[in-house]
């Protein structure tokens, strides 16, 4: 084989496994600077997890408004093509010339005949807990993961279809729909695409706050974990932002936020979590002014120089911090119609606070789908299950398999300013890597 035919079966495409903001932006970035990007997310939105915040520390923007301008870029941009609902499945070849197999799952809603009037979504008759939004809230067979989605296009679960689980007949959907958006009849496709280079950037979870039992999870109604937190804060939320104790209508006067939760479990602090924590007591502030609210910590970790003001302003006027040399080994149980916190002081003797609602600030850790997304690329995971990037490059974003480059809390804890930064330099080398192949 000459080094001609070589060359000219090199691929500039570039295959980005994730579509929360580090994915966006180094999507964008690349298609930008020409390159055609596919871009590949399990979740039939756009925007990851960012988008279920109602606002962003340190400056508090509005997460939506922030967000909304870049998802709206990377469904417009002719380079960039969005497989939303897919996986990729197999990726082989080398820097420069991959070759990946991506399986994109039946929507069964026509994503350029629906315009996005949920009309819909009423006349389907299965109701179920919407997992995007922390069971707090329902949706239907047929549904959009929250309001403001993007893509702005409904999904079948076909699990959960009448129609297509085969329990019965039923067209209530299709009937409901004027345009004719519902294809009922709609077939998996897979999909095989030559690139030069592979990002990823499938994000990252919280700690299962159910694996410390004494935490009064699951247990309690008035213990939550942070993303329940921010969805029914959350203006487009279950609740539409009204500060309310799960299955009832009580409105929290004293609120606990204990730190740390999963730490001594994973092994690492994940720099963030009290800045979250910090947040959530500003936003209770700001709807419930006379509520008590005590950050429960023993760290108090400020991962950036930007965060001293805001967590000055915090602790000053919004909640009372209490050390505690182990947060994450308080116990919560019920006292009457609230809960009783129990900790141990700075004196090492047991303290507690009295609450009606509990807030789990969980450690950051690898998100589920990145150990089977590890085996298809062939890379290596970190001690933690995080992808490994260069382990004596300070900072890098490379992995163990060239040309496959990582960003964003798929390495690690981040916060949205480092994801971010690290999507740019993702892109870069992405940019120098199909340069060298190329040339």
């Amino acid at each position: 084989m000459t080094e001609d035919y070589i060359t000219m079966n090199r691929s500039d495409n570039v295959l980005i496994i994730g579509a929360g903001l580090a994915g966006m932006k180094a999507g964008l970035l690349l298609a930008h600077a020409g390159k055609k990007v596919y871009l590949v997310e399990s979740l039939p939105l756009i925007g990851g997890k960012v988008i279920k915040n109602e606002e962003s520390f340190p400056n508090l923007e509005c997460s939506t408004c922030m967000v909304a301008p870049v998802q709206q870029d990377v469904l417009q941009n002719p380079n960039i093509e969005t497989l939303t609902h897919s996986a990729v499945e197999k990726i082989e070849g080398e820097a420069g010339n991959f070759r990946a197999v991506i399986k994109k799952s039946a929507r069964y809603v026509s994503m350029t005949d629906c315009i996005g009037c949920g009309m819909c979504f009423d006349p389907c008759p299965v109701s179920l807990k919407n997992a995007w939004e922390e069971d707090l809230g329902e949706r239907k067979a047929i549904y959009v993961p929250c309001a403001g989605a993007l893509p702005n296009v409904p999904v079948i679960d076909p699990d959960q279809c009448l129609q297509l689980n085969g329990q019965q007949e039923c067209s209530a959907c299709a009937d409901s729909c004027m345009f004719g958006a519902i294809k009922l009849d709609d077939k998996d496709e897979t999909i095989e695409v030559d690139i030069g280079a592979v990002i990823i950037s499938t994000g990252a979870e919280t700690f299962d706050a159910s694996k410390l039992p004494e935490l009064g999870y699951g247990k309690y109604p008035g213990v939550y974990t942070p993303f329940e937190f921010e969805r029914l804060f959350a203006s487009n939320g279950p609740t539409l932002g009204e500060l309310t104790i799960r299955d009832s209508e009580k409105t929290p006067g004293k609120i606990a936020i204990i730190h740390c939760v999963g730490r001594q479990q994973v092994g690492y602090c994940s720099s963030v979590c009290c800045m979250y924590s910090l947040k959530f007591a500003h936003f209770i502030k700001s709807k419930l002014p006379d509520a008590e609210i005590f950050n429960i910590h023993s760290d108090i970790c400020l991962p950036d120089k930007n965060y001293q003001k805001f967590f000055n302003k915090v602790k000053e006027s919004d909640t009372t911090l209490i050390y505690s040399p182990s947060p994450e080994e308080s116990k919560v149980s019920q006292n009457g119609s609230g809960l009783k916190v129990v900790y141990t002081g700075a004196d090492g003797k047991e303290q507690h606070v009295e609450a009606d609602m509990v807030i789990l600030s969980g450690a950051v850790i690898p998100h589920p789908e990145g150990s089977s997304v590890a085996t298809i690329a062939g890379l290596n995971l970190d001690s933690y299950g995080f992808f490994e990037a260069g382990k004596d490059d300070i900072g890098s974003v490379h992995t163990s398999r060239e040309g496959v480059f990582v960003a964003g809390s798929a390495e690690g804890p981040k916060d949205i300013q480092s994801s971010v930064i690290q999507a740019e330099s993702a892109a870069g080398q992405v940019m120098i890597c199909l340069g060298e192949v190329n040339r």
